[in-house]
């Protein structure tokens, strides 16, 4: 009964620790996003990590990633930048590779 037991202990510490991993890309994609967008806007650098800060944040308001498109397109239209849906999802697609790498990929 035991080996069950450490097996059953090790699979949930291994889906806790894949959770989290994930909860930290997409935190970090979003924050890579919201400097994106900050550069398009044409932000200063402390008005583009405050706003790459609401970008995390507003992933908080819903689930999915509608919730950051949508805060997206509506900056950035509002700023005057030219901009569709399909390209913010595009950006965040090419964010999560990049965060995804800079969490699993070994450093050197």
């Amino acid at each position: 009964m035991t080996d069950f037991n450490d097996r059953e202990r090790a699979f949930e510490a291994k889906f806790a620790h894949d959770e989290e991993l994930q909860f930290r890309i997409i935190a970090r994609r979003n924050r890579l996003l919201g400097e994106w967008a900050g550069a398009k806007m044409g932000l200063t650098a402390a008005e583009t990590d405050a706003y790459a800060k609401a970008v995390v944040q507003a992933d908080f308001e819903e689930a999915g990633d509608e919730d950051v498109i949508r805060k997206l397109v509506g900056d950035l239209t509002s700023a005057g930048v030219e901009i569709d849906e399909p390209t913010v999802r595009t950006a965040l697609e090419e964010q999560e590779v990049i965060a995804r790498r800079m969490f699993i990929e070994p450093q050197a």
